[in-house]
């Protein structure tokens, strides 16, 4: 079968189209045709670094396609249903390929109103802002809740979920991206590039910090006391807690993980009209080099999905 493979770290360059054997669901996995998979930026940073695994791997989480084949004892799944999931993470999972297997509940039935490459655009993306919002911060109706990078992969879906937990949503963006937020529910928008969110914005509830470094030392001076700052980017971000501890604040750092009931809420959300991902590429599985190099510039809006199978 076709897959991406690389045997060296480095830029997009090191992707390649490779030749590997199809592999065999074994015992509570399957084995699923992949018709589309999403592009993450944790993809770019084991790309380039190893990232948790430390080795080359095989790159993708993100996968939606149909089931071809059982494992013994799968029970919650059988062949020609279409799925999708985050299967393994931070495993290496390598769904960019034409085919992937994966334990059985780390997937989820596709809902039959988003196509393969909606699908594919969600599960890792949306199952962290779900784990930040809802396990960690257990945002509530009538809270503020701020998320950097909002019209990012992980945010523009952060804001959707929050709003569908009726919270009082507000987003850092660049004013160009302002009118997409409004229109995906956001109450409140600042522009980093013209204002200081920590002196525009009243005391918040909850903040969503994909980006790190300074951002989170200055989120946590937003946070009204009791607050929560949930830090995505960077393992570093753990020494926020000592910060955050004197002031009453809780900061905790994330990493998502596979989530059989989380993707089952996120698929509620999407049958609901309350949940959809914006596209903003999409490229055959080939051109998975030149996704990376999008992907990189930190320019895009919503999600990248390289098509495998039509």
């Amino acid at each position: 079968m076709r897959a991406i493979g690389q045997d060296e770290f480095g830029g997009p360059e090191v992707l390649k189209v490779i030749e590997v054997e199809r592999p065999e669901p074994g015992p509570a996995e399957v084995l699923v045709r992949v018709h589309a998979a999403g592009v993450n930026p944790t993809d770019s940073w084991h790309r380039a670094t190893g990232g948790l695994a430390g080795t080359v791997i095989r790159l993708g989480w993100d996968v939606s396609g149909v089931v071809e084949a059982v494992g013994p004892g799968v029970t919650t799944l059988a062949p020609g249903d279409a799925v999708f999931g985050m299967p393994r993470h931070p495993i290496p999972a390598g769904t960019y390929a034409e085919y992937v297997t994966s334990p059985a509940r780390h997937l989820v039935r596709k809902p039959a109103g988003l196509t393969h490459v909606q699908a594919a655009a969600l599960p890792l993306a949306a199952l962290t802002a779900w784990q930040a919002l809802v396990d960690v911060a257990d945002v509530r109706p009538g809270q503020r809740v701020l998320i950097h990078a909002a019209a990012g992969g992980v945010g523009h879906l952060a804001v959707q979920i929050a709003k569908a937990r009726g919270a009082h949503v507000i987003g850092t963006a660049r004013s160009a991206k302002h009118d997409f937020l409004r229109g995906l529910g956001a109450d409140e928008l600042v522009d980093y590039t013209r204002t200081d969110f920590e002196s525009a914005l009243a005391p918040v509830d909850v903040v969503i910090d994909t980006i790190g470094g300074e951002y989170g030392p200055r989120s946590l001076r937003t946070l009204r006391e009791s607050g929560t700052l949930v830090a995505l980017a960077s393992p570093a971000e753990a020494y926020l807690a000592d910060q955050a501890r004197p002031f009453g604040l809780r900061a905790v750092f994330m990493v998502v993980e596979a989530d059989q009931t989380g993707m089952r809420e996120i698929a509620a959300l999407a049958e609901e009209g309350l949940l959809r991902p914006e596209i903003d590429t999409v490229l055959p599985l080939e051109r998975a080099a030149k996704a990376h190099e999008l992907a990189d510039s930190r320019r895009t809006t919503g999600k990248i999905v390289l098509t495998v199978t039509d």
